[in-house]
């Protein structure tokens, strides 16, 4: 299918497998090195794209696009002093197939709206679909997508509710993939001429996902994107929203007896689990957990910060800005971050410019989309398709934006070519 269709057809089959294709199972292993679905579909893409098209010849390299190999390249240099040189391959080589591939697989191929929306279209049918296997599996535990996966006995939580995780490596994942996937698709909610009601429906099974993985995580990154696209009509006042959120924080930082990151525990199915993720944040910081390794990380090996929170000996990593930190210090976290704010920075620009509410909308709800799942990285270290999705996210944050601004080109008649 994508070797016969067009690239754009083509990317809309790479991100409806990743997103099916369960997490774990029918790998074809040559050597040492797994390739799932989603990498041999996205090497075919690839060959696709240099052989049988001329994107290759009108792509134009940006800073992002730098910036997303000089990460991986920074995480190398960092894991050769922490880590096996085959192992640092392998993993590096893993994450490269399904983080950076997706991302510059957007850069070449979409180049206009229409593809955007048609790769968006892909994206709202199989998400909610899949929700609604979702619904089944959290009413019964029968997870009908395991396809030969050991998966444990899911965990009931809100006294019924077990917790879904369809074709996900754990619920949280699959919790946070339909908190990101919600945000960018209500960008079809103003689409002229679209069924808006069709696309309400698709739109709350999407964010009933997030509900049925019964997760915080997943509700964070939820109602995270809610809030954000709430906030569109109030866009302007953005400088004065940061300044009382940072206001409220440090009120609560000189009132409280706690630390204002503690106050989430209110709002989590457990705070036993809200206080392990403030404390790992404390102890990785502030109580000596990064000590003599902030330059290049601990690599894969156990940090021990299990220990000094609750006696646990096994860190679970929590957080996926401390993972990157943890891992690779920070030779692998001052690009990680460089990458996220260059990210925002080409999707903003010139968006105060753009005179079409439609198209602000459609640049709004992937800045929805980017929130949801910062804001969710402060909750659970995230592997698999979220990941492959927030890179291809990254790759629409630069296609999107000048997709929108290019003027409409008319015949000699007058209509739209």
């Amino acid at each position: 299918m994508v070797v016969w269709f067009r690239p754009i057809y083509g990317l809309a089959v790479y991100t409806i497998v990743s997103i099916w294709y369960p997490y774990g199972i029918g790998n074809l292993t040559i050597g040492t090195i797994d390739f799932s679905a989603g990498r041999i579909i996205i090497i075919a893409l690839f060959l696709k794209i240099l052989f049988a098209t001329d994107l290759a010849g009108k792509f134009k390299v940006m800073w992002l696009d730098r910036l997303v190999v000089i990460l991986f390249v920074a995480e190398i240099i960092a894991g050769f002093t922490t880590i096996e040189i085959m192992k640092l391959i392998e993993n590096r080589l893993g994450d490269f197939f399904d983080m950076a591939l997706p991302y510059f697989a957007v850069r070449f191929i979409v180049q206009s709206k229409k593809e955007y929306l048609s790769l968006l279209k892909a994206v709202i049918w199989s998400v909610a679909v899949l929700s609604i296997f979702a619904f089944y599996e959290t009413i019964t535990g029968n997870n009908l997508l395991k396809l030969g996966r050991h998966l444990e006995v899911p965990e009931v939580r809100l006294l019924y509710f077990h917790r879904a995780q369809v074709t996900f490596r754990n619920p949280i994942y699959f919790g946070v993939f339909c908190g990101m996937a919600g945000a960018m698709c209500m960008g079809l909610m103003k689409k002229a001429g679209s069924n808006t009601l069709l696309y309400k429906i698709l739109i709350v099974l999407i964010f009933l996902g997030a509900f049925f993985s019964m997760s915080s995580g997943g509700l964070l990154a939820m109602f995270g994107a809610i809030g954000f696209l709430c906030f569109y009509r109030f866009r302007r006042r953005w400088k004065e929203a940061v300044i009382g959120i940072a206001i409220m924080c440090g009120l609560v930082e000189i009132i409280s007896n706690r630390h204002f990151y503690d106050v989430i525990d209110r709002f989590t199915f457990n705070s036993a689990t809200a206080w392990y993720r403030s404390e790992l944040f404390e102890v990785a910081l502030f109580k000596g957990g990064m000590s003599g390794h902030w330059l290049t990380g601990y690599g894969f090996a156990e940090p021990g910060w299990g220990l000094k929170i609750d006696m646990r000996d096994h860190t679970d990593m929590v957080n996926h800005y401390l993972l990157e930190l943890c891992r690779y210090g920070l030779v692998g976290f001052i690009p990680f971050c460089a990458v996220i704010i260059t990210a925002i920075k080409k999707l903003f620009e010139g968006f105060w410019l753009i005179r079409s509410d439609e198209d602000t909308w459609l640049i709004w709800c992937i800045a929805g989309g980017l929130f949801s799942v910062l804001l969710a990285f402060n909750s659970v270290s995230l592997f698999g398709q979220p990941m492959t999705l927030l890179f291809m996210m990254f790759g629409l944050c630069v296609a999107v934006p000048s997709a929108v601004s290019k003027p409409v080109k008319y015949n000699d008649i007058g209509s739209k070519l």
